[in-house]
Parts: structure tokens; sequence; C-alpha cells
């Protein structure tokens, strides 16, 4: 039996991030349609290193594209909803330039080490430690596709060179001195006294004069943020991952779950779980994704087994959920109205809501949906309960909302104009010899001191909802020592930073940490050299293809 698939590999999440950033920064995200068959055309598959791509070789990247993504996500891209054809396409040029690039260096790899790679994906397939036989492989996993062990072979061999690639494109960024290491680890640990004086819109509230006439005013200027979108309710049954927690570990512990974590750790790294201090504890990390894993594929086997019942039964109605759900001892719910944010009960998916607004009373049903997308947790199975048709809410239906509305929006632009009036009255009495606090306290305003904090400082509490730490580490660092900045605008108001030093570093740490921190900052910097070149290769080789000019058509409207 072909179990869930094992991330068997620190080069594949790597090529994984390559490829994304190049379709961000280099593809855009003009929308397409999966029913339009893609973009080549009759003018052919375009050129990519001065030779004209043909369309066998177009039709073996697209299935090698199709196994690395199998691989990836345990699924095959055409279930991806989200996935069009036009992004399918893109992928499929990108691997065609990477491994035609290989070739052109003259990278390569050898027999052993692409039996070695189809190897390791089998086993990494197989469950209790047995590995999956190309045979059982071939007819489960490709077959059933249209590929062919020739295909898997091809794949195996590509990524391998690929792996190299990467690398050897990724060399320069390796280059860091520990002088240099050194100069950045000061730069970003060197920590700053400061003070900081906040003009918060709580604190002005009292100054707003409310009149039926501004309320009414008001509501009329902002109308349109008042409009309620389409909004659609669904019943649901939930298969929660937590609920298959102790039966996938009692599975997994009738296996190798230790050779799987050793596995894991060595082929991942100690640095995979970033809070994870200890080999033990990354460890305990790698387990614990291991049985929520297996928990996940046994929820969606159960979610799976239960939307075929609610299916089968004629003729198809909503209601049909929960009369299969009785029948089997599940209980059903029923969500609040929800927009394309989704539910306010879980969190959800892209591919959940779409689905849910794609329900119909002719095709009420869905389902199972794995929520969410990025660490999944439960399989929904859905039935439609209500469709809302956008709305604007009448004043009256609304008034205390609009009355709150109206006192914040004016209570802040008071907070703003006594923060931007209080500023050069600040750095007259810090030219006159006074301080921070005195200043402020004249001025019947509230300093307040500041915890120690440097550019690599991830986050302050103490600022809690009245400032973004990004915007006050900015005004910090920008301002010099002994001096205050000029009022930053916020949300909630606004705020004033007073830099009252700069704190020296602690050596023993700075000598304790700089080891991993080196080779952390040359792993990154080796990706950004990499995804660079990827960049502007892709900009260059791949011009001349049809999905380009389409985009490039596009961008020009």
């Amino acid at each position: 039996m072909i179990g869930t698939i094992r991330k068997h590999s620190k080069w594949l999440w790597w090529v994984i991030a390559g490829l994304t950033v190049v379709s961000f920064l280099y593809w855009g995200a003009a929308p397409a349609t999966r029913n339009g068959g893609g973009v080549i055309g009759s003018g052919g598959y375009g050129t990519l290193y001065g030779h004209k791509i043909t369309a066998q070789e177009f039709e073996d990247a697209r299935s090698e594209f199709y196994l690395f993504y199998w691989i990836r996500n345990n699924e095959w891209p055409d279930s991806n909803p989200n996935l069009k054809e036009k992004d399918l396409e893109e992928q499929i040029y990108l691997r065609m330039m990477l491994t035609k690039k290989a070739e052109a260096l003259g990278i390569y790899a050898t027999d052993k080490a692409a039996a070695d790679a189809a190897s390791e994906i089998l086993l990494s397939l197989g469950r209790n430690g047995q590995t999956v036989s190309i045979q059982t492989f071939v007819q489960k996993v490709l077959t059933p596709k249209g590929l062919t062990a020739d295909d898997f072979a091809r794949f195996c061999h590509d990524d391998v060179v690929i792996q190299q690639l990467i690398r050897t494109l990724g060399l320069t960024g390796s280059l860091i001195t520990p002088q240099e290491a050194a100069a950045v680890y000061q730069r970003e640990h060197q920590e700053v006294s400061a003070q900081v004086v906040f003009f918060s819109a709580s604190n002005y509230l009292s100054q707003v004069v409310v009149t039926p006439a501004a309320i009414a005013q008001f509501y009329t200027n902002y109308l349109a943020q008042y409009r309620l979108p389409d909004r659609v309710q669904v019943n649901y049954v939930e298969f929660s991952m937590s609920n298959y927690l102790s039966q996938a570990e009692s599975e997994l512990a009738k296996t190798n779950l230790n050779a799987m974590v050793d596995a894991d750790y060595q082929y991942f790294g100690p640095d995979y779980f970033p809070d994870a201090k200890t080999p033990e504890a990354a460890k305990a990390k790698f387990r614990e994704a291991e049985i929520h894993k297996r928990a996940l594929a046994d929820a969606r086997a159960q979610a799976n087994d239960f939307a075929t019942a609610v299916f089968n039964v004629s003729p198809l109605l909503a209601d049909n959920l929960a009369t299969v759900a009785k029948q089997k001892g599940l209980t059903v719910r029923l969500t609040a109205p929800f927009d394309s944010y989704g539910p306010a009960e879980f969190h959800s998916s892209e591919a959940f809501v779409k689905a849910a607004f794609a329900l119909t009373s002719d095709d009420p049903l869905a389902g199972p949906i794995v929520c969410p997308t990025d660490v999944p947790t439960a399989v929904y199975v859905i039935a439609l309960a209500k469709q809302l048709p956008s709305e604007i809410p009448s004043l009256d239906q609304i008034r205390d909302r609009v009355t709150q509305d109206y006192r914040t929006v004016q209570a802040t632009m008071i907070a703003q104009r006594a923060g931007t009036n209080f500023a050069p009255a600040l750095a007259s009495q810090l030219m006159a010899g006074h301080s921070f606090a005195s200043a402020c306290i004249a001025a019947g305003l509230q300093p307040e001191t500041l915890p120690a904090f440097s550019l690599s400082t991830q986050e302050l509490p103490e600022l809690a909802n009245r400032a973004g730490f990004p915007q006050v580490k900015q005004a910090t660092f920008t301002t010099p020592a002994g001096r205050a900045s000029g009022f930053e605008e916020t949300e909630d108001g606004g705020f004033i930073v007073y830099v009252q030093s700069r704190l020296p570093l602690d050596q023993a740490a700075m000598t304790a940490n700089l080891p991993q921190y080196t080779a952390a900052l040359r792993r990154g910097r080796e990706n950004e050299a990499f995804n660079e070149w990827l960049q502007t290769e892709a900009n260059h080789q791949l011009s001349t293809t049809p999905v380009f000019l389409q985009n490039a058509a596009a961008g020009a409207k």
C-alpha cells in the first residue's frame, strides 16, 4: 500500500522556494481559466537557449513536473483548483530551463545517483519500513496518470541534476567572510535604549462631539464601507485531525517510526524547527509531524467515506448531509454567514470558500475539503444552507457601529494633530537641555521606556495595538542617539520615539552564536544568489514562450 509521502530532501524545498520566487517576480498573477487548454498555440512552444522547444520536450517536462508536484503535495497538480493551466505551463518551462542550463554547464547525474534518488522516494512511500516496489508505484501511481517508469527514471535523473545546478549557482552566496558575518551580526544585534510617547485615539475620545447630523453625514460619506458583500451559510461535518492523533500514534508505533524520525532529522537538519534548541527537541518535532500527517490521512479517509455516502443519496439534496450524518452518529454544524474571508468558526482555506460559494440548489454539496492550506488540521464536507446577496444596511440597523466609527475617526484626527504640533516643541525642549520625559510631562503626556531591542528583535509586546513594531523599529534605527524622531502616524494616532543610546554588544553571546549565525547567513545568501540568477535567466531565456508572450501582452494593456 502506498502511504503518505515524507518530505525527503532539503533541496526539494529549495527548488520549490526558487520557483515560487519566480512565479511572483516574473510571471505575475494574470487570471486564466482551467478549461482553456493553456496558452500553447499554433505558434509552437518557443525557444530555449537558441533551440526550438519540441512538443516531446514539453511533454517530458510536463511529466516531470507532475511527478515533482505529486511528491511535494501528495496530489496531482490538476487536483488543485487554484493551479491554473497557465500556471502549470509556467512551471514546466522553468523546469525545462533548469535542466537545459545544467546540460550546458556540463552538470550530469550518474546512474547510481539517480537510482539512489529513486530508491529514496520509493522508501518514503512505504509503510512499516518497507520500500514500495517500482512495479507497485507504476501500477498505482504512474499508470492511472498516463505516466511510465521511464518518466520516473528521467524525473529522478533530472532532479539530481537540478540539485547540483542549484548548489553551483548558489555557490557565490556562500563566499561570505567571517569578518563580514561578524559585522552583519553586530548590526542586527546591537540593542538600543529608547523612550516613546504615544498619541492614541482612545485618549482623545472625550473631545469628540457627536450629533445626529454628523453621524448621518458620516454614514453617507462612508456608505460603500458598510456594504455587506455576497455571503453564504453552510452546514458542515468536521473531521478534525485531533480526533485521530491517538489512532495515528498507535499505528506508527507498530512501524519504524524512530528510524523515520532519524531520517527526517538527517535530511532536514537541526535548524528545520528554529524553536527546537536540542537534537532531542528537533526529533520530537519531526515525530509530532509524522503523527499529524498520519492522523490527517486517517481523517481524510473517514471524510471521503462519509462524502461518498452523502453523494450516493438520490435525489441530490442539501438535507442529505444531515440525513447521513445522523445515521453515522456525526454532528452537523451551521456556520454564520461569511464572505470571501471564510467562516469565523474555523480556519478555512481558499478552496473551502470557493467550494462554498459555488454551491447551488442543483449542486448543494461539496467535499472533502482539507483546511487550512498551510498547516492542515481538519477535513470538511459541506452543504448549502443559505445564500445572501450583497446589501447596504440602513443607518438605523447599524447606528451604534457608525457612531463608534465616527468617534474613532475623529479621535484619531485629533490625536494626530496633537502629535504633529508637539514634535517641533519637543525638538526645541531637547535643544534647550530638557529631557525627553520632562518635555512630555510638561505637555501633559505620558512617556514610556521601551525594553532594549535590536534589529533582530521580532516583537515588542509592550507596544500592544498602539503601533506596529516594524514602524517603531524603523523610526528608532534611523534616529541618532540623543535625538527624537519626527511624529509617526499610525492607525491609532501616532508616536514619537526618543533614542537614548546604543548599548554595548554582548561579546560573549556573539562569540557563542556567530558560527551558527554565519552558517545560516551563508545559506540565505546562497538562496538569494540562486533566485537572482533564476529571475534574470527566466526573463531572458523564456521571452519567446507562449505563456511569457501572453503575460507581456496582458501587462501592456
